[in-house]
């Protein structure tokens, strides 16, 4: 595991409300400079498999996405999917992303294969899309870039957490 910040792991408890768990690194800063996605080792402490590489953390960003997930958008994005061969083919690919970077940091037997969010079939957490969209970068998850764009500028008030 990489040492992490103390400040850095104090904001992330705060925006957790509770002591982070297995955290590998920093996946993505939010512009406001507070950590908004972690990177997660791929066994927690207590030895659980943990698929969740990107975790986002930023309590503003995840309730709005919580909004966009009651709307039925996970559900539009899934039929979107199994009409859409070209959408589908880049899915499969922010997979196999996925996954690679979660081998990059360790291997385990249990969640080989198994990225998040549903993929690479189905929409089923938009949370995991957005925290790979951030932590790998637009262009990798084409979900997770939809949506980065509808969540607009969450940090423009200011820092979730002090």
């Amino acid at each position: 595991m990489t040492s992490i910040d103390p400040s850095d792991e104090q904001a992330i408890e705060a925006q957790l409300g509770r002591p982070p768990r297995a955290i590998h690194a920093i996946g993505h800063r939010c512009p406001c400079g507070n950590p908004d996605v972690v990177t997660t080792e791929p066994r927690l402490p207590d030895g659980t498999p943990f698929p969740t590489t990107f975790y986002l953390t930023c309590p503003r960003a995840a309730s709005l996405i919580g909004t966009l997930e009651a709307s039925g958008l996970m559900k539009e994005m899934s039929d979107r999917l199994a009409s859409d061969e070209s959408l589908a083919a880049a899915y499969r690919q922010a997979h196999e992303a996925y996954l690679a970077a979660r081998e990059a940091i360790g291997h385990v037997d249990e969640i080989e294969g198994v990225s998040a969010g549903g993929m690479p079939a189905r929409v089923k957490c938009l949370h995991v899309l957005a925290g790979q969209a951030l932590a790998q970068g637009r262009g990798v998850n084409p979900l997770g870039d939809e949506v980065l764009d509808l969540l607009g500028e969450w940090w423009a008030s200011g820092p979730c957490v002090p």
